[in-house]
């Protein structure tokens, strides 16, 4: 059953759906002065990348704000969605941390009363880059909320978090949606033929975004393509090097292609906000005077290239370890779904021509790699280590 409402783009979470619509009914009493449960200060959504955290998190927030419990049809539903709500505070890391300044600056705009007489809602998205000192300074505003205001943090896990922070939190937990939903949605939403949506549902294992994107941006499927071309060419040590060095470029301009479409868009939005292309007495002025914002716009968008950067590599690698999972399963004879579509004769020319034991040595060096990239260990030099290391066999 598909949920209706901001809730809507919630794929394959109905209790979680359930829960905070539960939880919206009793805020909504709340705000009419009456007594009731279910609705707490402090929430946090947590689940694996792709799940919803914070699409969920988002449609919670509209449903808090709104007077019809999340309609998808008023002012406040499309202001919550597009992140302009006078009453929504959204807070999202642009580089790899998130500072105690930034924080205690956050702490004292969420304590302010909320202009629509409902909620004052702070929504941190990847609240697990708070910094220490900066979670520390957040424990405090969790302790001691303002009346009207309600902190939505998200996180891969409630172990990324002080145990302090989660034990005050109601937390809500978010399943890797099944591939038949999200393929289902990728039908019903965006026009994808059924046999591509299933075949971009199971590449994404799971990331309801990313498998919107193989599914109707016809680079990002190539991109994935030649992350899951590197097993074949690993013929001897100079094609293991060519192959790292395809792999850095596929990665990266997956990266940039991200940053380039969220950049832009933020832009627009800011040159809109200061007039850009209106007329009338001031605009000129205001113009002008965008620039310094614009240049903070564009050092933040800098920062979070880095961290899109990073991210991407750890997908290109979690690609490579499914293709070899989907080896192991053919030397295995398991009888699972494989999830490297497009390259089955691949899986299967691997498989036949290696051992069970030196598969798992394989997805041990990608694994491997992918923790020494987390570290900044240098791109390219980690890449090179694998692809010999997948060579060698």
């Amino acid at each position: 059953m598909r949920a209706n409402g901001v809730f809507a783009d919630l794929i394959g979470q109905g209790p979680v759906v359930a829960e905070l619509e539960s939880a919206a009914t009793a805020a909504a009493r709340i705000v009419r002065g009456q007594a009731a449960a279910g609705m707490s200060h402090a929430w946090l959504f947590t689940g694996p990348p792709g799940s919803g955290r914070s699409v969920a998190a988002r449609a919670f927030a509209a449903a808090l704000l709104c007077g019809e419990g999340g309609c998808d049809r008023c002012p406040s539903c499309h202001q919550v969605m597009a992140g302009t709500h006078a009453d929504l505070m959204l807070v999202r890391p642009d580089g790899l941390s998130y500072g105690v300044k930034e924080t205690r600056n956050l702490v004292l705009r969420a304590a302010s009363t909320p202009s629509g007489g409902r909620w004052q809602v702070v929504l941190f998205t990847d609240a697990d880059r708070a910094t220490e000192h900066a979670a520390n300074a957040l424990l405090k505003a969790i302790e001691e909320p303002a009346p009207r205001t309600v902190w939505l943090l998200c996180a891969p896990s409630a172990e990324e978090l002080l145990t302090t922070i989660r034990s005050r939190c109601r937390l809500v937990t978010l399943r890797t949606p099944p591939a038949r939903e999200i393929a289902a949605a990728l039908v019903a939403r965006d026009g994808v033929d059924p046999q591509a949506a299933m075949a971009a549902a199971r590449a994404a294992q799971g990331h309801v975004g990313r498998a919107r994107r193989l599914a109707t941006d016809p680079r990002a499927a190539r991109r994935r393509d030649e992350v899951l071309a590197v097993p074949g060419r690993l013929t001897g040590l100079g094609p293991a090097l060519a192959a790292a060095a395809a792999l850095v470029k596929a990665v990266e301009a997956e990266a940039a292609a991200i940053a380039d479409e969220l950049d832009g868009s933020e832009q627009e939005a800011l040159r809109r906000a200061f007039g850009e292309g209106s007329t009338g007495k001031g605009v000129a002025k205001a113009v002008r005077g965008s620039a310094g914002a614009i240049k903070d716009l564009e050092d933040r968008q800098k920062s979070r290239r880095t961290r899109l950067k990073r991210d991407a590599y750890d997908r290109a690698l979690l690609d490579l370890a499914a293709f070899y999972r989907d080896v192991l399963a053919v030397q295995s004879g398991a009888d699972v779904d494989l999830v490297s579509a497009g390259h089955e004769a691949d899986v299967a020319k691997v498989a036949a021509g290696s051992s069970p034991e030196t598969t798992v040595r394989r997805i041990e060096s990608v694994m491997t790699c992918r923790e020494r990239i987390a570290i900044s260990v240098a791109s390219l030099l980690a890449l090179e280590e694998m692809t010999l290391a997948l060579a060698a066999g």
